[in-house]
C-alpha cells in the first residue's frame, strides 16, 4: 500500500498538544519510535508553516523519569499571557499509575521549539482522594478565569462513568481539585482525551480557549467507546458549571465529530486566522502484522476547521482552506441528471488521490420510503441497506477508489426518507462492505443522519487519498472517515463514479473534482523524504 501523501503519518497515535507559535504550526503527536504497534510512548514533534508541507524534528518529550517511565501519553499546550507555552501531559509512573506533568520549552525564543524541559517539581497531579490510578489522563488545554486562575480537565471515571475532572491553579504550577468535576455522566464509561472549548453563536470565526462573552456557547468533547462524542452547553466561569443544552446519548442523534474511524482528537485556536482546528487520530483497519510489515500504523486526519452551526445545535467541520493548495488537474460538470439503477465514471482526475465536491438535487420527494430515525441506529441501517440494496430516493453519492468492474469499491452516498411527520429524514453513509478482495481488514460501514433539507441541495465532500476517505456531508454537518485497503483499485487503476441505485432519478447540481498533489515531509536533518512530483 502507498504511503499516505496529502498528510503525513507517524508510527501509531493520537495528536497531542497542537498550537500555533511564532508563526509556526506545531503537532505533536504519541507515537512508539520503535515499532509500529503500541508501546514506549513518547511524544513526536512537527511543525509546519502552512499546515500542509511539515518538518519532523526530534522526539520533544521522552519517558525518562520516574513519573513517566511507562509512557509519556497524551496531553495539551497552552499559550501563557507572555506568550510562553507550556505543555501538560500524562505520565505512567514506576507504578504504573497516571500522573499529570509539566514540560516547558528550554528556548522559547526558538519558533521551532525543538527542545523541552520537564518541570522539577514533576508530577503536579496525582490521583488521590480516591481517583482510579488507571483512569486518570489527558489533561486538556487550560483556560483563565475571570478571577485569573487557571483550570484545565483531566480525563476519569466515578464509579465507572465518565468524568471531567476540574484543577484549578494561581500558577500553573500547584494544582487544587474542584470538589465537583466540570461534568459527568452515568450513561458512559471513562473519558479519554476531553476537549473544552468556547464556539461563538452566528459567526465564522474561533475563539481562543479563556475567551468567554455572552454570544459564546462551550463544547465538551469526550472520547469513549471508540468514538468522539460532544456536547454544547453554557459555561458560567463565575461558579465553573457546565450545562448542556442535551447531554451524552440522550438525543438518537448522539452527536458525534465523526462517525467512521476518528478518536482522541484535539483542537487549537489558530490566532493567525482567528479559527479552531481539529486534528483526528485515524486508525488501521487492517492487521497489526501488516503494520509491522508496511513500518508504519495510523495517521493524522486533514485538519479541519470547526464552528457552532447556524442552527445551534451542532458543529459544522470543513478541510482547512490551505488544503486547496494541493489542487491539480480539475474536472466539472452541472445540471447532469442521474436515473435510478445507473452509475457513470467521473474520467480526468487520478481517482487514488483526489477531492470531490458534488451536490444533488432531489426533483420528487413525495415517494419517499417511510422510517422513524429516532427508533433506529443509522450504523445498523447503513449496513442493512448498503449501497447494492435498491431503495427508493437512494442510494445516490459517490463510489470511490473502485476497481473498472466495480468489484472493488467503496460507497458514499445519501438516502432520503420519510418520518411519522411528513418531515424527511436524511441518511449518509459509507460503504466499506466492497471495499478490498482482502479478507482480513474490517469491512464494516459507517452512518448517521444529516440536518439538512432534502428539498434544497444535498452536499458531498470526499478526500480520498489511497488507504484513507474523509467524506463531509451537507456541508460539514455529518463527517465519515473509513480505511480501505483495495488490492485493484491501486494507483491509476482507481477509479471514480457516480451512482444512484434508487427508483427515483436525481440532478447533479453541480460536481467539481480535482487531483490531489503531495504534500511535502522532510525529516529533521532536512532531506526530503518523499520525491515530490508537482
Amino acid at each position: 500500500m502507498a504511503k499516505m501523501v496529502i498528510v503525513p503519518q507517524f508510527e501509531h497515535v493520537d495528536p497531542n498538544g497542537p498550537m500555533y507559535y511564532k508563526g509556526i504550526y506545531h503537532l505533536f503527536y504519541q507515537y512508539n519510535p520503535y515499532a509500529a504497534v503500541w508501546g514506549n510512548i513518547t511524544w513526536g514533534h512537527a511543525v509546519s508553516h502552512n499546515l500542509i508541507d511539515w518538518i519532523d524534528l526530534e522526539r520533544a518529550i521522552e519517558p525518562t523519569e520516574p513519573y513517566d517511565i511507562n509512557g509519556c501519553w497524551s496531553g495539551s499546550a497552552t499559550i501563557l499571557p507572555g506568550g510562553n507555552p507550556v505543555i501538560l501531559y500524562t505520565g505512567a509512573d514506576f507504578k504504573n499509575r497516571q500522573v499529570q506533568n509539566l514540560a516547558e520549552p528550554k528556548n522559547p525564543s526558538d519558533p521551532y521549539l525543538k527542545e523541552w524541559i520537564k518541570a522539577k517539581n514533576n508530577p503536579l497531579m496525582t490521583p488521590i482522594n480516591g481517583i482510579d490510578p488507571q483512569f486518570f489522563r489527558d489533561p486538556t488545554t487550560a483556560w483563565q478565569g475571570p478571577d485569573k486562575r487557571w483550570r484545565v480537565v483531566v480525563g476519569s471515571q466515578i464509579d465507572g462513568h465518565g468524568t471531567a475532572l476540574l484543577y484549578r491553579s494561581k500558577d500553573f504550577v500547584t494544582w487544587t481539585k474542584s470538589e465537583k468535576p466540570l461534568h459527568f455522566s452515568n450513561k458512559t464509561k471513562m473519558w479519554e482525551c476531553p476537549d473544552f472549548y468556547p464556539v461563538i453563536v452566528s459567526r465564522r470565526n474561533g475563539l481562543d480557549t479563556s475567551v468567554h462573552s455572552k454570544n459564546s456557547k462551550h463544547v465538551l468533547k469526550a472520547s469513549f467507546n471508540d468514538q468522539d462524542y460532544y456536547i454544547i452547553g453554557t459555561y458560567n466561569p463565575e461558579t465553573d458549571k457546565f450545562i448542556p443544552d442535551v447531554d451524552f446519548m440522550e438525543s438518537y442523534l448522539k452527536l458525534r465529530y465523526d462517525y467512521g474511524i476518528f478518536y482522541a482528537s484535539k483542537t487549537f485556536y489558530d490566532s493567525a486566522k482567528r479559527r479552531r482546528i481539529l486534528w483526528g487520530w485515524v486508525t488501521e483497519a487492517d492487521d497489526k502484522l501488516d503494520d509491522i510489515k508496511k513500518g508504519w500504523s495510523g495517521l493524522q486526519s486533514i485538519p479541519r476547521s470547526i464552528v457552532l452551526d447556524k442552527n445551534g445545535k451542532q458543529l459544522t467541520q470543513w478541510p482547512i482552506k490551505e488544503i486547496e493548495r494541493l489542487r491539480r488537474k480539475e474536472v466539472s460538470l452541472q445540471n447532469k441528471g442521474v436515473k435510478g439503477g445507473t452509475a457513470f465514471e467521473i474520467t480526468g482526475i487520478t481517482a487514488s488521490q483526489a477531492d470531490v465536491e458534488v451536490s444533488f438535487h432531489l426533483p420528487n420527494l413525495h415517494d419517499a420510503e417511510l422510517m422513524h430515525p429516532e427508533k433506529v441506529d443509522p450504523k445498523i441501517l447503513c449496513s442493512e441497506k448498503n449501497a447494492s440494496t435498491k431503495g427508493v430516493i437512494g442510494p445516490f453519492g459517490l463510489m470511490v477508489l473502485a476497481s473498472k468492474n466495480l468489484t472493488e469499491r467503496t460507497a458514499v452516498f445519501f438516502r432520503v426518507f420519510k418520518s411519522h411527520d411528513d418531515k424527511y429524514a436524511v441518511l449518509m453513509c459509507s460503504d466499506q462492505s466492497r471495499s478490498s478482495l482482502r479478507k482480513e481488514v474490517n469491512k464494516s460501514s459507517f452512518g448517521a443522519f444529516v440536518d439538512v433539507d432534502p428539498k434544497e441541495n444535498i452536499s458531498l465532500r470526499s478526500l480520498i487519498d489511497h488507504s484513507i476517505v474523509e467524506s463531509f456531508g451537507g456541508g460539514g454537518k455529518t463527517c465519515i472517515t473509513s480505511r480501505v485497503y483495495p488490492e485493484l483499485a491501486v494507483g491509476q487503476e482507481a477509479h471514480l463514479y457516480v451512482f444512484n441505485y434508487g427508483t427515483k432519478s436525481v440532478t447533479i447540481s453541480k460536481l467539481h473534482g480535482w487531483s490531489m498533489g503531495r504534500a511535502k515531509i522532510f525529516p529533521a536533518h532536512g532531506k526530503r523524504m518523499f520525491p515530490i512530483p508537482n
